[in-house]
C-alpha cells in the first residue's frame, strides 16, 4: 500500500498530499505486522524456511523498497538518486538474506531467538521514514527538499538527503555492528 501510495502522489497534484502522508503511514505497519507474525509463530512453535523467506521478502519491501519510493515521491528523482536509492534497496536485500544464511549459526538464547543483529535491522529504516514525514509536514519536498541539489545540471546531479539512505544501507550490512535483541 505504501509503495502504491507513493506512486498515485507522482501522479497526482504535488499541493496533495494526501497520498505521500498514506504511503508513509503505511510503514509503520510493516512493523507491527513483523513484530507479530515472529510472535505468532514462537508462541505456536511453527517455524518454516518458507515463512523465514516470506517474513525476509515483507521486510525488504516495508522497510526498503517504501522508504526508496516515498523518497523518490518525494522529489529525489534525478539519475544519481536513483543509483543511491538502489543501493539502499539492495543493501536491505543483502542484509535479509544474509540473515537468513547466518541465523543458523548465530548464538542463540533458551527460546532459540537469535541473541543479536549483525548489521542494524532493516526497520530501523523507520527513522528515515520519520525524518521524511517532518519534510511532509514542513512542506520541505519536491523542489524544497533540505539541502537542495548538488551538481546541478550535470549527469551527477543528486540531492544530499539521499546520502541518509546510502549510510543507512551502509550500517545494515556491516558485520561489525551487532545489536541485542530485545
Amino acid at each position: 500500500m505504501s509503495v502504491f501510495s507513493s506512486m498515485r502522489y507522482c501522479l497526482g497534484e504535488p499541493t496533495d498530499y494526501g497520498n505521500i502522508w498514506a504511503a508513509l503511514a503505511f510503514m509503520p505497519f510493516g512493523l507491527f505486522f513483523d513484530f507479530m507474525d515472529g510472535k505468532i509463530a514462537r508462541w505456536r512453535k511453527k517455524s518454516s524456511l518458507m515463512g523465514q523467506e516470506l517474513d525476509s521478502l515483507a521486510d525488504l519491501i516495508s522497510f526498503g523498497l517504501a522508504p526508496a519510493a516515498a523518497a523518490f515521491a518525494l522529489g529525489a528523482r534525478t539519475p544519481a538518486d536513483h543509483l543511491l536509492l538502489t543501493f539502499f534497496v539492495l543493501c536491505g536485500l543483502t542484509r535479509l538474506a544474509r540473515f537468513n544464511v547466518t541465523v543458523a549459526v548465530l548464538p542463540k538464547d533458551k527460546t532459540g531467538k537469535s541473541k543479536y543483529f549483525e548489521g542494524t535491522p532493516i526497520p530501523t529504516t523507520l527513522s528515515i521514514v520519520s525524518l521524511m514525514a517532518y519534510w511532509v509536514s514542513q512542506g520541505w519536498i519536491l523542489d524544497d527538499l533540505p539541502l537542495g541539489v548538488v551538481a546541478q545540471g550535470t549527469p551527477f546531479e543528486f540531492h544530499p538527503i539521499v546520502s541518509l539512505f546510502v549510510l543507512h544501507g551502509c550500517l545494515m550490512v556491516s558485520k561489525t555492528i551487532h545489536i541485542p535483541k530485545p
